[in-house]
């Protein structure tokens, strides 16, 4: 353990690359999961339409997607032998972020989902009252709920940094390439290099701590600006 924490201290170079590379999959891909759900979540949330429950259904049912499937799905389209193999992509951080990216997107755009739906109820009549268009409707309950869905990044992000799965069947695994901090940990404790491992599980730990302190003073945030 004491070495563990010296390698963190010393902030170890091998230890700087994973933790940085691992930070740079993962925040690629909350991001673009936040650009494809946040909408989404919003316009289900806000709207009612046919296949509308459907939908939801769906977004309900991939929040619990399993990352293998997820990775070997994406594996099969960017191996060689698949419809984007000719982009050569897989066992790179590209891969990686497109499979986490699948995974997260749901878990954004149920959460969204749900809250927009919640904050919809009460401005409906103002907003039929006004006539406002459908963008400016979902513009206006996304910045409304803007403290809420920072929460729902987050949690996004909680989501993506700890996955291992997905991002090992596509990514490779490959030293200075795609090896992050999931995958390290689990390739280095079956070496028996435990200090390496344990440092970054400690690191890990620590991420998920911050997240969630952070999920806990946007809350705090929300509910102060909603009793300003």
């Amino acid at each position: 353990m004491a070495e563990a924490f010296g390698l963190i201290l010393r902030w170890d170079r091998e230890l700087s690359v994973i933790v940085m590379l691992s930070l740079q999959v993962t925040l690629s891909a909350v991001a673009l999961a936040c650009l494809i759900g946040l909408p989404l979540g919003a316009l289900v949330g806000a709207f009612r339409f046919p296949g509308r429950g459907v939908i939801t259904v769906l977004l309900n049912a991939l929040m619990g997607l399993p990352p293998v499937v997820v990775g070997l799905f994406v594996y099969l389209m960017l191996s060689a032998a698949g419809p984007l193999g000719v982009l050569g992509l897989l066992y790179t951080p590209t891969a990686m972020i497109i499979a986490q990216t699948i995974l997260v997107t749901p878990i954004i755009a149920a959460l969204t989902k749900q809250v927009v739906e919640d904050l919809h109820g009460e401005y409906a009549e103002q907003f039929a009252s006004f006539g406002v268009t459908a963008r400016t409707r979902v513009a206006a309950l996304l910045w409304d709920a803007r403290y809420s869905l920072l929460t729902v990044a987050l949690a996004g992000f909680g989501r993506a940094v700890a996955e291992v799965g997905a991002v090992l069947i596509v990514g490779g695994n490959i030293n200075h390439v795609t090896r992050v901090m999931t995958t390290t940990i689990a390739l280095e404790t079956s070496k028996g290099n435990l200090q390496l491992a344990l440092a970054l599980g400690v690191l890990l730990l620590g991420l998920a701590v911050v997240v969630n302190a952070g999920v806990m003073a946007l809350r705090v945030s929300a509910v102060r600006a909603a009793y300003a």
